[in-house]
């Protein structure tokens, strides 16, 4: 991880977290794959692009996912979302078709969801690395610990928030969410292997900026131009 930076919110918050023996090990590892020549995703500057992009008291909207893709040009810090000129995978492809279902809006040529990420959609992977052409190559090491802290953070310290839980895994990471204070969208994940057994009509954009706006809150412009800037 090399000399960490993270926005100012972020930082105050999770500092602690960089001094725990997890976290210690965590970075040793990620020092011994970078000695071993191996390629990891995504580069360090942007390990911590969703907590960068998108301050704590900013946060509206979170999406879990699960890993970083793992191939070139793809990852960039932000869950589901590629860089731009990068082809969309097939789960963000089923994402702009519920878009599409629930809002209207056309699907972009760009899969990059920066414009979401700054208007307060944090776009949290459960683990922040991940190796060449080896998915889920970096679980178990630790990221998993860090990112239920940043859950248990905005549950607790935040109010009116809306937790987008797509599939099983992002499902059983958010379990600690309190209902009463946030509103939990659940649904199957957008992978082609499950997106047609209830993913679809979900219309869970349109429930969030509905709850958003209930509780006095600007919602989201989920429609993204095909000219986002590349952070």
């Amino acid at each position: 991880m090399g000399d960490v930076r993270l926005e100012d919110s972020w930082k105050a918050l999770l500092a602690p977290e960089f001094e725990q023996d997890y976290m210690k090990r965590l970075r040793a590892f990620l020092l011994q794959k970078k000695q071993e020549g191996r390629v990891i995703y995504p580069q360090g500057s942007l390990i911590f692009n969703a907590l960068n992009q998108t301050a704590f008291d900013k946060v509206k909207v979170v999406i879990l996912g699960q890993d970083p893709y793992h191939g070139p040009g793809q990852a960039h810090g932000l869950c589901f979302s590629v860089m731009p000129g990068t082809p969309k995978p097939p789960s963000l492809q089923n994402i702009f078709k519920e878009i599409e279902q629930d809002l209207g809006f056309a699907p972009s040529k760009s899969g990059c969801l920066l414009p979401w990420a700054e208007q307060g959609v944090l776009l949290l992977n459960a683990v922040l690395t991940v190796e060449h052409a080896l998915a889920g190559s970096h679980q178990g090491k630790g990221w998993e610990m860090f990112t239920d802290r940043i859950v248990r953070l905005l549950n607790d310290q935040r109010e009116h928030l809306v937790f987008m839980l797509w599939g099983s895994y992002a499902q059983k990471k958010g379990a600690i969410i309190d209902r009463h204070r946030h509103l939990v969208l659940e649904a199957p994940h957008p992978s082609p292997l499950s997106a047609h057994r209830g993913f679809f009509g979900t219309k869970h954009f349109s429930s969030a900026n509905r709850y958003l706006v209930d509780n006095g809150i600007s919602p989201i412009n989920w429609q993204l131009t095909d000219n986002p800037s590349t952070s």
